[in-house]
């Protein structure tokens, strides 16, 4: 089994730096492109040196994220903003509310972004494609629903930087996601293909049928939420599964993270600090 090289820090060292910006080196970057970007969101507290040393040493770490179900087809979006809410300790809000401000049932990440904004939740949002992809419209899964949504997808990249939603045009590597979350500083929302990550554990009757048994491509929404770098594996928390807990490879999870029509997408929380949210994935039951 592939284990993480730990000699490969830079990345992640790059990624915190790019993080740690003030709000005035964000402010001097280019403008001009009507999709400019809003610079990463600054941590507030940088890594010294001993913290530095705890991340490398740690081996497994998870941040206790409550599970929230999704209830139709097309809201698990929405369940894993709900997650992400509680996990911070917002519950004023529930997966049922929060479809119903929705003006569709074709959610795409900005539109999380969006809502995770409303709640004042401190992010970052990753996309290797500013905007709605055009060449999605090839995939069944978007084929319909694409021609009415890049207007108003393409607006709300537009709108971003007004409403102070953060994001950069570059991929998150696995090594760099690994980093990131045994820094124990965040979780994250990505976009997968559902078929490409539920194939391994959808044989034992876990997962509920909100999809199609199809080989194409199906968008979905989980939670990133633990590493253990001893099994390479993360764990997550996926509204579609039955169980709390669920477990998958990093080559897995890159593979669902990076196939085509998730233009890699990532919201990355940013956790406050003082908030004891973690405990190592040994303890958790599977």
């Amino acid at each position: 089994m592939h284990q993480i090289s730990w000699s490969h820090v830079w990345p992640f060292c790059i990624l915190l730096s790019k993080f740690m910006r003030s709000d005035d080196e964000d402010a001097q970057q280019p403008a001009g492109n009507e999709f400019a970007l809003v610079g990463s969101f600054p941590f507030k507290q940088s890594l010294d040196r001993v913290e530095s040393k705890a991340v490398l040493s740690s081996k497994s770490f998870s941040v206790e994220v409550p599970h929230v179900k999704q209830l139709y087809t097309w809201d698990c979006g929405l369940a894993c903003v709900v997650m992400v809410l509680r996990t911070l300790g917002i519950y004023n809000s529930n997966i049922e509310e929060l479809a119903q401000s929705c003006s569709t049932t074709s959610i795409w990440t900005v539109d999380l972004a969006y809502m995770l904004r409303k709640f004042s939740v401190n992010f970052s949002y990753f996309t290797i494609t500013i905007g709605a992809n055009p060449n999605f419209c090839v995939e069944t899964f978007y084929k319909e629903q694409l021609p009415s949504d890049l207007a108003r997808v393409n607006t709300l990249f537009q709108k971003a930087r007004e409403a102070g939603i953060n994001i950069e045009c570059r991929s998150i590597s696995g090594e760099e996601m690994c980093m990131l979350i045994l820094s124990g500083n965040c979780i994250a929302i990505a976009l997968v293909d559902h078929h490409k990550l539920s194939h391994y554990w959808s044989e034992d009757g876990c997962i509920q049928n909100f999809y199609p048994k199809s080989p194409g491509y199906t968008g979905h929404y989980v939670v990133i939420c633990g590493y253990d770098a001893a099994m390479d594996e993360f764990e997550i928390r996926d509204p579609a599964s039955s169980r709390k807990h669920e477990k998958v490879t990093s080559r897995r999870l890159a593979e669902a993270r990076k196939s085509f029509g998730t233009d890699e997408d990532l919201l990355l929380i940013h956790l406050e600090k003082g908030v004891d949210l973690n405990r190592p994935l040994s303890s958790l039951s599977s």
